[in-house]
């Protein structure tokens, strides 16, 4: 008998070239629009540029249609995968994150980054530590044979954590860090970029799995949408490198800088919470999920959370916009490790 070969999406398997793309035009849009360009970054309502968030929230909504929080009541039954992953979550990976970045940007790299911009890179690095992923993982967890229903379950959780916990963590993190940043603006932030989507989608998941059946939502509906999610990403990404350009013209290796700390924290997390299920007796197909969703980021958030605070031409939503060029090969490095480890 053949085991069918599980492979990724095409467009989620090429992730990081069309990000690739997206910086290349996004940088020579910006060097040849020039003084064009400050027109849409002008189109703000309370901090918040007007035609990145529509596009971020054509990102995230079509995520948060995914989530059913029913299936957290089953949880009981095997508490201790879901225990890993908020332990590993919330209280071991925003730190070290802002630890790799104090030490990379305010330390190692003090002869290239000015102390004044190092501030904000930590920032952008705490933006993305303190946002677990929510979409992707799911990718990553049918490509390790991990349980599809308790990967939902510790998506849930991790969404109702993020209401309550993403605000007081981050202005935590950021105090310690000195960067003063407006409360007001952060919360506005996630209700916008996580409440108001997330109503959304469990709204229209009642309606359309009660009108049309819970098959025609997953096989038709949802794939429909996903490449909705797909090219509002890659139009972000294109629009914040055209603000960008400038800086990273002027310094193009700032993105190496940026990327090794966000590296070293990906697989740093993975292995923490590999062989930590591995100690607790978690069987595969929970210990890799719960290892994938630690490794990996929900950079929609982050991203539109660090041009709310910061702005489009921010250091910290660089560091957000590379979080997402280095994040696909990482983890499908990872993938091909939990695989081989497989148990």
């Amino acid at each position: 008998m053949t085991t069918e070969k599980k492979e990724i999406a095409f467009f989620e398997r090429y992730l990081s070239v069309w990000v690739g793309l997206c910086i290349l035009a996004g940088v020579g849009i910006g060097h040849f629009a020039g003084d064009s360009m400050s027109y849409l970054s002008r189109m703000e309502i309370y901090n918040v540029n007007i035609p990145i968030a529509i596009l971020i929230w054509m990102m995230i909504y079509p995520m948060m249609l995914q989530i059913d929080f029913s299936s957290i009541k089953g949880v009981g039954k095997a508490p201790k995968g879901l225990i890993l992953t908020v332990v590993i979550n919330w209280l071991i990976k925003p730190f070290t994150m802002a630890f790799f970045a104090w030490i990379f940007f305010d330390q190692i790299f003090s002869a290239f980054i000015e102390p004044d911009l190092a501030g904000e890179y930590i920032a952008g690095a705490i933006l993305l530590g303190a946002a677990p992923c929510t979409a992707m993982v799911f990718v990553w967890s049918y490509l390790t044979d991990g349980d599809p229903n308790y990967t939902l379950v510790q998506v849930s959780v991790n969404d109702l954590i993020i209401l309550v916990a993403f605000v007081p963590l981050v202005g935590f993190l950021l105090g310690i860090t000195d960067v003063t940043i407006p409360y007001e603006t952060l919360v506005s932030s996630v209700v916008i970029f996580v409440v108001i989507p997330l109503v959304a989608g469990i709204i229209t998941n009642k309606i359309l799995v009660g009108k049309y059946g819970e098959d025609w939502f997953k096989t038709v509906f949802l794939p429909k949408l996903k490449p909705v999610s797909i090219i509002a990403l890659l139009l972000t990404l294109v629009l914040l490198f055209a603000f960008q350009g400038p800086n990273i013209l002027n310094n193009p290796m700032i993105i190496v800088l940026i990327a090794i700390p966000l590296i070293i924290q990906t697989y740093f997390i993975f292995f923490i919470t590999w062989f930590g299920g591995r100690k607790l007796k978690l069987p595969h197909a929970i210990c890799s999920p719960a290892a994938m969703i630690g490794a990996s980021n929900f950079f929609e958030l982050a991203v539109a959370v660090a041009i709310a605070l910061f702005g489009l031409e921010s250091p910290a939503a660089l560091v957000t916009v590379v979080g997402v060029l280095t994040e696909v090969p990482v983890m499908l490095s990872l993938v091909a490790l939990a695989n081989k480890w497989k148990y």
